[in-house]
């Protein structure tokens, strides 16, 4: 499944899916319909890739992408800030460089950055403001553990069938944006960031509303809390603080430590970042 999510509020614009043997790069196109000019669409280096520049950029949405560390690009201008105006096939973009010290009680780990945009002013998008805000990437991270893991509880699906199975998906994607939409509502109201809004507990207040519901529609007066929203800003989550934790590939079939002993701790970071600057030619 591949999905294009709302970083401020991690709501569902759109969503496709296929079998596996398809590859996510493959499944661009399908999203084309749902970029406009004035989106800036923020994704990992699996997509850096010709064919989903020229895709992005048809549909006059901007985009800030991670570059892969082998790709070479033609340098055409150089700007004071440190990045420089390349082009992927005719599309004009700019390559900001860039190093990532990531500081948690264990140490430190530096991190090279290849960012890839089609904002191209270096005046009216400042090279450090954008590697700032491609960390915004990691809501749809989240979004998708939202997703497995509260919704569907670590289950597989339950189909047997293609039909069964993309009705079920539809299903799951349904029951997450009609939660995610009332988390942001009522954060909306609350004056909130929506990060603060738990996801957890709209779900639960949700599926006892679904037992109380009784079968029969409430002629109460509709506001945009509700009783899922009240629960929600009853209890806000803490305002979030920058943790790392370890990506590792789980393998619950094995029953072999094929990795050794993982430590999967979350921990506390700060984060550093630094531009690459290089002489003009």
């Amino acid at each position: 499944m591949l999905a294009l999510v709302t970083c401020g509020t991690r709501t569902l614009i759109d969503a496709v899916f296929t079998h596996t043997k398809i590859g996510e790069v493959t499944l661009v196109p399908r999203l084309q319909s749902s970029m406009h000019p004035g989106m800036l669409v923020l994704a990992d280096r699996n997509f850096d890739a010709a064919t989903v520049a020229d895709t992005i950029g048809g549909t006059g949405a901007d985009f800030l992408i991670r570059g892969k560390g082998h790709r070479r690009q033609p340098v055409i201008a150089r700007h004071p800030d440190g990045s420089f105006t390349s082009c992927i096939g005719a599309l004009p973009v700019r390559i900001i460089d860039a190093s990532v010290l990531i500081t948690t009680g264990h140490g430190h780990e530096v991190h090279p950055y290849r960012l890839i945009t089609t904002l191209t002013d270096p005046v009216r998008y400042p090279a450090h403001q954008l590697v700032a805000l491609y960390h915004e990437r990691w809501e749809i991270e989240t979004a998708f553990l939202e997703l497995k893991s509260t919704i569907g509880d670590g289950r597989v699906l339950r189909a047997r069938t293609a039909p069964g199975i993309e009705q079920e998906i539809y299903a799951l994607l349904i029951a997450y944006q009609l939660i995610r939409t009332t988390i942001s509502d009522a954060t909306y109201m609350g004056g909130i960031d929506p990060d603060r809004g738990s996801f957890t507990i709209a779900f639960e207040a949700a599926k006892e509303q679904v037992i109380l519901a009784g079968h029969h529609i409430d002629e109460s007066a509709i506001d945009l809390v509700g009783t899922i929203g009240a629960r929600v800003l009853a209890a806000p989550l803490p305002r979030r603080r920058l943790r790392v934790c370890p990506r590792v590939v789980k393998r619950a079939i094995s029953k072999y430590q094929a990795r050794g002993v993982v430590d999967r701790t979350c921990r506390q970071a700060t984060l550093h970042q630094s531009l690459h600057s290089r002489a003009s030619p």
